[in-house]
């Protein structure tokens, strides 16, 4: 076993099947727009309002997040890293400590640290893109997670991208199962020994279909799966991932079964290295994704 904690568990029988994909629609607030190419975009010419944690929202935006992606492959940009740059990113995952993005400009996955209001969950969601404004001070200096950086506001909700662009885009931030997950062996390390220099996010494909598993002794969702040739566990903190074991009062959740609880055949898996714990950094799963 590598990159997780040993589990007793033995391993359930496998479960064939495929997930059902969505359609996309159309809604009164433009939040899915049907292009003719079958891609799905929102924020186009009905564009949602800015969203804020409560409820809240301000003036309408009319960035169209296909523009952003389509002026990226034109040309190539660093990722502005001076306080106060505007940046437009494609959300993967998100959290009240870490939201972990895409860089539409640069095409860059990114760590971002939202200020959201205590108590508040965020109110982005997969796949969404957003605005943000890097804080005056950024603080980039985080040796175990260098593409974490901190803004200056709640982030601006400008539309959804999905369908063929999507897809596209995920394929190419895919990491080669080439070397241990994440350039660490096991399931954790010191705080002390990362030096800024390895990835503390990766997209990957497992190399084996992803099981979801309820441990009973602490009620903790964990994810099973194969990277290479390793055998892998990690814990997930995707909610979404968690809800699909309750909705299916299942302590295990694999193939058909599992696509059907989330509403997608899982194809991606999003690995991130957590904030130091007693003095240790720990491999967790922040989501699971579809295909796009």
């Amino acid at each position: 076993m590598s990159g997780g904690m040993t589990a007793p568990e033995p391993e359930p029988g496998p479960e064939s099947g495929s997930g059902s994909g969505s359609v996309a629609s159309r809604s009164d607030n433009g939040t899915v727009d049907e292009t003719s190419s079958g891609e799905s975009v929102a924020g186009g010419r009905t564009a949602t309002g800015v969203r804020r944690s409560g409820g809240g929202r301000s003036s309408e935006s009319t960035t169209d997040p296909t523009r952003l992606l389509r002026r990226s492959a034109r040309r190539k940009e660093r990722v502005p890293t001076a306080g106060g740059s505007t940046l437009h990113l494609l959300v993967l995952s998100s959290t009240a400590e870490d939201t972990t993005v895409v860089d539409l400009a640069t095409r860059t996955v990114m760590r971002v640290r939202v200020p959201w209001p205590e108590g508040h969950e965020p109110d982005i969601s997969t796949f969404d893109v957003v605005e943000v404004t890097l804080a005056e001070d950024p603080e980039r200096d985080d040796l175990a997670q260098p593409e974490a950086t901190t803004v200056a506001d709640l982030p601006r909700h400008v539309g959804t991208l999905r369908g063929r662009r999507l897809r596209k885009l995920l394929r190419r931030l895919v990491a080669t199962p080439d070397g241990p997950l994440l350039g660490f062996p096991g399931p954790s390390a010191p705080y002390w020994e990362f030096r800024g220099f390895r990835p503390s996010v990766a997209l990957i494909e497992p190399t084996r279909r992803p099981q979801l598993i309820r441990r009973q002794a602490d009620g903790t969702t964990w994810v099973r799966f194969g990277w290479d040739r390793d055998d892998v566990w990690l814990p997930v903190e995707d909610r979404n991932a968690a809800r699909a074991l309750d909705a299916a009062r299942r302590e295990r959740l694999s193939g058909k079964s599992l696509a059907t609880a989330l509403g997608f055949e899982p194809q991606y898996l999003l690995v991130t290295v957590s904030p130091p714990r007693d003095g240790h950094c720990y491999k967790v799963c922040a989501a699971v994704l579809p295909r796009g």
